[in-house]
């Protein structure tokens, strides 16, 4: 990309009446802290004077789109992101890009800051023509943090890649089981020209492209279009190891390195100064054909070479194992099958095993085979252990890995390792180690060069019932360390962010790819409500998470209710029982405790997932444990609760993942689950306040209980939390909220998010 330097913006804007800016909010999850933004950076623009328009890009779609009438007309653009946004649309415009919580913390800042900001895509700037992204923002001590670039590069990587390992391993394993024809062995073989055999094919293309796809989608991260080709050819080559003189190629971790390679390589190219005539031909045929000449020349030469001579002497060095431990065998067999899934090392492995079979050493076949399911059935068990940790499509290639797993697919868990490296490829190591060591102590053997149960359905296995043993044990391994590994990451990135001044931020807490937290900044106003990154509303994946970021609140905040006020509890009739004389609709009105007999209250708020029965006006609990078992009770007088008991588990297991204590005195626990059968939400204050672990401090006043079933879909509730982010960021509305008498008048504030 280009950028260059240009006159800083001085007084009014192009409209005359301050600046006309344009801004984009976006977080991995899309819920609350798109939503924070876009209300603290239109709160600021409108207090210093200018025009703004804020783009929202979260969960339920983009909104208030940007028009190209927008964009032409504009001074200056902001994006507060910790998500990619295409920028090529505001080629000319002066661009500044930071984390979302920057626009939360610092709105007024950034109003600043991009007066002077690079002009995106300038063409006397460099010598790599058009630019596709904008230069850092060079960051002070009030610098936004985005999520690194490697992060984010990586995450755009496997999110492409995952298609092609499902469609592929689906198609490859769909072919053997309903094509394949079982040979005497035990093997299982699709006979040639047949319409099952095509299928295969197609499914063998599918795992073929998926490391080239995971490399080039690397590099497009990094470097943009002119790294697509580079990234896409190195990967390839990384995969084929007959370029380079080995028996097996690199597999999905020299995909991550040569997408690495070939992103940041476009990157330093694009800096090279070229004269202007050769500009517009940069980005498309002179950056594309020399970073992909150069990597590939360097990954033949210079790192293919070593892993040439990595298999090599692998393969030599387990020939001189043969004569050991069984035990000691079968568990380093199962260590370099798990290690890289198709990479050299557990190529190394299974050609050492399927060698041997016409030697008539079938027993360390065996352990190779019970190995080799391992992962994928290990990654896809470890998606329904602890489901709150994995997205919806991590849940959903967990299904395929499963499936996968049964024919003895090991790349069905490559999304997993290449997303999670340092949590996933340990747990896979374990387990396969385990299954090898298992099946090598007992004797199993494998007469086909192939893994997986459907080998011991169809007979090539000896020892069925300790070739499963194995497996079991293994995958069963593997699951339960991937869930404690992946859970304790979790919770070292649910901490703070620091805030401007010193002050403490409160963490997002992430899922799978979270965001930071914002630090709190006294006296800067506004509320306090975020979304984790991670998914669902106890865990991860599309549906939000709300969880720590605390951004200060003014002095209106100190309006609290008074200790003296007692709550009434709600009717306990159903919603056809007249109480009190309300209609049966009026279900808030029954228990008002300062509303004149006259007053007409609402009967609910939030789309009616809270009514008067959700509604506590005073919690007797005084600590998070029995506040959240309270909501519980609280909210399944609705009807809509089977198992108090195991909301609260949920709701605390979210809470060990990390406090749902936003500061401002406000916490939000909340749970997916099946112990409730409707989307329900309830709200209690407490005069006293609750040590919720908050970031800031601050103890909860002003306690929210969402609860929806595990199967909830739509965006009604995804709706409900970003409206209720927008309004917590209102100080007179917490205060207000806080002041409100009884349940009805509770519900008459919360009345006003629409």
């Amino acid at each position: 990309m280009t950028t260059s330097p240009a006159e800083p913006l001085k007084g009014a804007g192009t409209s005359g009446q301050g600046l006309k800016l344009l801004a984009v909010t976006a977080c991995p999850t899309g819920i609350a802290h798109t939503y924070m933004a876009a209300e603290k950076l239109t709160e600021a623009a409108r207090s210093l004077g200018h025009e703004i328009k804020v783009e929202t890009q979260g969960s339920i779609g983009a909104e208030n789109l940007l028009s190209d009438n927008d964009v032409r007309y504009a001074d200056a653009i902001i994006i507060a992101a910790d998500k990619d946004v295409d920028r090529s649309r505001f080629v000319g415009k002066r661009v500044l890009a930071v984390g979302v919580a920057e626009g939360i913390r610092h709105p007024e800042q950034l109003m600043e800051r991009v007066r002077s900001a690079p002009v995106y895509g300038r063409a006397d700037g460099d010598g790599a023509g058009t630019g596709f992204e904008a230069a850092p923002v060079p960051r002070g001590p009030g610098g936004g943090k985005e999520r690194s670039i490697a992060y984010k590069a990586l995450m755009n990587g496997v999110s492409y890649m995952i298609p092609f390992v499902v469609v592929g391993g689906l198609l490859i394993a769909i072919s053997l089981a309903l094509g394949g024809n079982p040979q005497a062995d035990g093997g299982l073989v699709i006979p040639d020209g047949s319409f099952w055999k095509h299928v295969n094919d197609i499914g063998v293309i599918g795992f073929t492209l998926m490391v080239p796809i995971l490399s080039g989608y690397i590099a497009y991260a990094i470097g943009d279009r002119p790294a697509l080709v580079p990234g896409m050819i190195g990967g390839w080559i990384a995969n084929t190891g007959s370029l380079y003189d080995s028996k097996a190629g690199a597999g999905f971790i020299g995909a991550i390195v040569t997408g690495f390679l070939a992103g940041y390589l476009v990157l330093w190219i694009k800096k090279v100064k070229v004269p202007k005539f050769a500009r517009p031909i940069m980005p498309i045929i002179v950056i594309p054909i020399v970073a992909t000449t150069v990597l590939g020349l360097f990954f033949i030469y210079v790192i293919g070479k070593p892993i040439s001579w990595v298999f090599t002497h692998l393969t030599d060095w387990l020939g001189g194992m043969t004569g050991s431990s069984a035990i000691l065998l079968g568990a380093l067999l199962g260590l370099m099958i798990a290690f890289d899934m198709g990479g050299p090392v557990n190529k190394t492995a299974f050609l050492f095993g399927a060698g041997l079979i016409a030697s008539g050493n079938q027993t360390v076949m065996g352990m190779c085979a019970a190995a080799i399911p391992v992962m994928p059935l290990g990654q896809g068990l470890a998606t329904l252990v602890r489901r709150r940790l994995y997205s919806e499509q991590e849940r959903e290639t967990g299904m395929a890995a499963l499936f996968m797993g049964l024919f003895g697919i090991s790349e069905g868990a490559i999304p997993f390792a290449a997303a999670r490296p340092a949590q996933v490829i340990p747990a896979n190591m374990l387990g396969g180690a385990v299954a090898g060591a298992l099946a090598g102590t007992i004797g199993v053997t494998d007469a086909v060069p192939h893994g997986g149960p459907i080998v011991a359905v169809l007979g090539a296995v000896g020892g069925v019932p300790a070739f499963f043993l194995a497996v079991v044990a293994g995958s069963v391994v593997t699951a339960l360390t991937t869930v404690m590994l992946v859970d304790v990451a979790e919770r070292r990135k649910g901490g703070g962010q620091p805030g401007a001044g010193g002050q403490p931020g409160a963490g997002g807490q992430p899922g799978a790819g979270g965001q930071p937290g914002a630090g709190g900044q006294p006296g800067a106003g506004g509320g306090a409500v975020a979304a984790a990154a991670g998914g669902s509303v106890v865990g991860a994946g599309a549906e939000p998470v709300v969880a720590g970021v605390g951004v200060g609140g003014g002095a209106g905040v100190a309006s609290r209710t008074a200790a003296a006020a007692e709550s009434v509890p709600a009717a306990a009739g159903g919603p056809g029982e007249d109480a009190g004389g309300a209609d049966e609709g009026d279900v808030g009105a029954v228990a008002n405790d300062g509303g004149g007999l006259g007053e007409a209250p609402a009967s609910e708020a939030l789309s009616g997932y809270l009514t008067g029965r959700t509604v506590k006006t005073q919690l007797v609990a005084d600590e998070k444990e029995a506040a959240i078992r309270e909501m519980a009770e609280l909210v399944a007088a609705t009807g809509k609760v089977t198992d108090v008991d195991a909301l609260v588990r949920v709701a605390l297991a979210r809470e060990a993942q990390g406090t749902t204590g936003l500061g401002e005195e406000i916490a939000i626990p909340h749970a997916k689950t099946d112990a409730v059968t409707a989307s329900v939400v309830g709200f209690a204050r407490s005069a006293d306040g609750i040590d919720w672990g908050s970031l800031d401090g601050t103890r909860a006043r002003l306690v929210f209980l969402i609860a929806v079933p595990e199967a909830a879909a739509g965006d009604e509730h995804l709706r409900i939390l970003a409206l209720l982010s927008r309004k917590l960021m209102a100080a007179d509305f917490r205060a207000r909220l806080q002041g409100a008498e009884g349940e009805s008048g509770i519900l008459r504030v919360l009345g006003e998010i629409q």
